[in-house]
């Protein structure tokens, strides 16, 4: 194992071009089995407030998690998490709260644009947007700063208006890997592909679908990295394509 180990760590995202498209997946709900046995059963979100979760995106950018938690705190206790009380406070107050990440004045600038947009063109509240018809939705969501479709279906999920299977890049990444759709050149082909092939393997609720977001992005973070990869940690490992790939390849080098 350690050999084997040895000769992957290096290895990018992507699957193998010699990968079997035939080959079926394995078991989604197992999967994520194996990794609420791993991890534990994840945390309640942050925030379920569509508005809220629009600034928990942006108020801290380029920061992990931990800074990402730590700078909405401080958004919500110095300042508020209205559009109101943003567009009120004190551009100094903003910049210590934006100083999480990197580029704070961009970020300020960020938060009051958020601001504007939901009282100018959304009246103020979100919670009828995201109750609309998905796709007129998400094109609403989409109007707002750093929020493509992928964060769009996030805020659409996490605020309970659709079961959308919303993912991010870590959690891509090990569907990927299982062999839940193809990676493509573009990011959002090989999006759209790995959501279609898991669309059926986890239950049309936002409860469901919100856990296993948290649980293949944490997988992602933590062990299915985008490079060095942990394979010989991973519970996944005796059914994921990447792995047998990889294991098997016969120019597989560091």
């Amino acid at each position: 194992m350690a050999d084997f180990t040895s000769r992957i760590v290096s290895k990018p995202a992507r699957v193998p071009s010699n990968a079997s498209r035939s080959a079926r997946p394995p078991s989604l709900a197992k999967a994520l089995a194996a990794l609420r046995k791993l991890y534990g059963k994840p945390k309640p979100p942050t925030t379920t407030d569509p508005f809220e979760l629009i600034l928990y995106e942006n108020v801290s950018y380029l920061a992990d998690d931990a800074r990402r938690e730590e700078a909405f705190a401080m958004l919500r206790e110095r300042i508020g998490l209205s559009p109101e009380e943003i567009l009120q406070a004190p551009r100094a107050t903003l910049l210590e709260v934006a100083r999480r990440g990197i580029v704070p004045g961009q970020t300020v600038e960020k938060l009051r644009t958020i601001a504007s947009i939901a009282l100018e063109e959304l009246g103020g509240e979100l919670s009828d947007i995201v109750r609309r018809e998905p796709k007129e939705a998400i094109k609403a969501l989409k109007k707002f700063p750093s929020i493509g479709e992928p964060g769009a279906e996030k805020i659409l999920l996490f605020s309970g208006g659709a079961p959308v299977l919303a993912l991010d890049s870590n959690a891509l990444r090990v569907l990927l890997r299982l062999g839940f759709g193809k990676e493509e050149k573009s990011y959002a082909k090989s999006y759209r592909s790995a959501q279609a092939a898991a669309e059926t393997e986890i239950r049309r609720t936002c409860a469901d679908r919100i856990e296993a977001f948290q649980l293949l992005r944490r997988h992602g973070q933590e062990l299915c990295r985008r490079t060095h990869p942990r394979c010989e940690a991973c519970p996944l490992r005796p059914e994921c394509r990447y792995y047998r790939l990889l294991a098997g390849g016969p120019s597989i080098r560091r």
